[in-house]
């Protein structure tokens, strides 16, 4: 539901500054914690871009914003949360039925190759980026988790979820970013890597 303001201004009587900066700055703050009460992320907001971050890969460092082009899905998960471990069989459907038409990342801030490790004991085969020092999790103000971004190709946040999601609400969202018209700057979006764990590395 959005907000409307009001702002009402009076002819300042002489000598007098007419007192309209603690008007204004209410109404800034009340409009940032309606988009922090909308989206459940103080610094993510829907259709404005996503929190950019380099991602070190084996072929070198990619940053976020420069993968426009296709949908891209970030998972921000743990092994010990087990909300996030129960949806990753969605992610795993998401790989399989759209392939190379998303980029797909799943995110941990857990120490080194501990999620690795999970994904290798269950086989379950998605990109991990391991957020080792935590600084792209706190960008886009997690915990809590599991949380879920979508970008559309233009790199704009189309779907937000905080908390388990269904496959039908992960479908959804990938099938309204892909529906979504591609960046007039459209670049081709590098594919997740896989292989033996790095740390700090896409794999």
């Amino acid at each position: 539901m959005g907000a409307t303001f009001f702002v009402t201004t009076r002819r300042p009587a002489p000598g007098l500054k007419p007192k309209t900066d603690h008007v204004f700055g209410g109404a800034i703050a009340l409009l940032l914690a309606t988009l922090t009460a909308t989206t459940g992320l103080a610094t993510v907001h829907l259709n404005l871009p996503a929190p950019d971050f380099p991602i070190r890969t084996t072929r070198g460092t990619e940053h976020l914003a420069g993968l426009r082009g296709k949908p891209v899905v970030l998972n921000f998960w743990a092994s010990w949360c087990h909300p996030c471990t129960d949806e990753l069989k969605y992610f795993v459907r998401a790989r399989d039925e759209y392939g190379s038409r998303i980029v797909m990342w799943t995110i941990s801030s857990e120490p080194h190759d501990v999620a690795a490790s999970y994904l290798r004991l269950w086989n379950i085969e998605l990109p991990l980026l391991e957020d080792l020092d935590g600084s792209i999790s706190r960008s886009y103000s997690v915990p809590p988790i599991p949380v879920t971004v979508v970008l559309d190709p233009r790199g704009n946040v189309s779907y937000i979820s905080v908390g388990g999601l269904s496959w039908s609400e992960l479908q959804g969202a990938i099938e309204k970013a892909l529906a979504s018209p591609p960046s007039d700057d459209q670049q081709s979006p590098g594919q997740a890597g896989t292989g033996s764990p790095h740390r700090g590395v896409l794999r």
